[in-house]
């Protein structure tokens, strides 16, 4: 390596930092500061040495790299808190989902819980097949009336849907083809004698047999109605 070069860079990196505050140590009176004041003088001797026409370039390559240094450090520790801030979001955000997802959980157990006891009182209030009187006839007011009596209110509209697809409320329908009767179109009819002797004139007795079987089958009348509507059968 030339002269210039070796004594030129070692020159500008020492210059460059301590020049200006050596001087103003010097003004002051400080020992500290004459030191340094002495140092660049050394250092300006050696700056000197080198020709007046590349003494400008070394000093500009010594800034320039001094300059990188600091911008690469400045970049390192913006990195670093940048790291810092979002692993201190994520973390936030983690225990933010965590309690919106018990939130959720607990609402939504304690909604089944509600319905469930809705329910169950509901069914508790319903009347049975036997406690209502027999008649020769009954019209389909009638009819109607005592399902909303027997059926849980939650459920009253679907059981309705079917039955209205059935049989339009007529607890003496037949099918002529098949065979199928009442107001659920029960297939043997007969079946309905499990939930009263009576089945083919007590409209109550029809009642309780279709609703226990949409519960022992589908778990509901709506559950019913829900395939009904897939299937256009139940």
């Amino acid at each position: 390596m030339s002269r210039i070069s070796v004594r030129g860079f070692a020159v500008a990196s020492a210059t460059a930092v301590t020049a200006v505050g050596s001087v103003v140590g010097v003004a002051s009176g400080s020992t500290a500061q004459n030191n340094d004041a002495e140092s660049t003088a050394a250092d300006l001797t050696l700056l000197a040495d080198i020709p007046t026409g590349q003494q400008a370039q070394v000093q500009t390559a010594s800034l320039t790299q001094q300059a990188n240094v600091q911008a690469i450090a400045a970049d390192a520790s913006a990195k670093k808190d940048a790291e810092a801030a979002a692993r201190k979001a994520a973390a936030k955000s983690a225990v933010e989902k965590k309690e919106a997802a018990e939130a959720k959980a607990k609402a939504e157990k304690e909604a089944k819980e509600r319905a469930e006891a809705e329910e169950a009182a509901s069914r508790e209030a319903t009347r049975d097949a036997s406690s209502f009187s027999v008649q020769g006839s009954y019209s389909v007011a009638q009819i109607q009336a005592m399902a909303r009596q027997m059926v849980p209110s939650g459920q009253w509209t679907c059981f309705s849907n079917i039955v209205d697809h059935e049989s339009d409320w007529n607890y003496r329908a037949v099918n002529p083809s098949s065979g199928a009767y009442g107001l659920f179109q029960a297939l043997p009819a007969s079946k309905m004698i499990s939930a009263g002797a009576d089945w083919q004139t007590n409209p109550a007795t029809q009642i309780k047999w279709g609703l226990n079987y949409m519960n022992e089958r589908y778990g509901s009348p709506c559950d019913a109605w829900s395939f009904w509507q897939a299937n256009n059968w139940y």
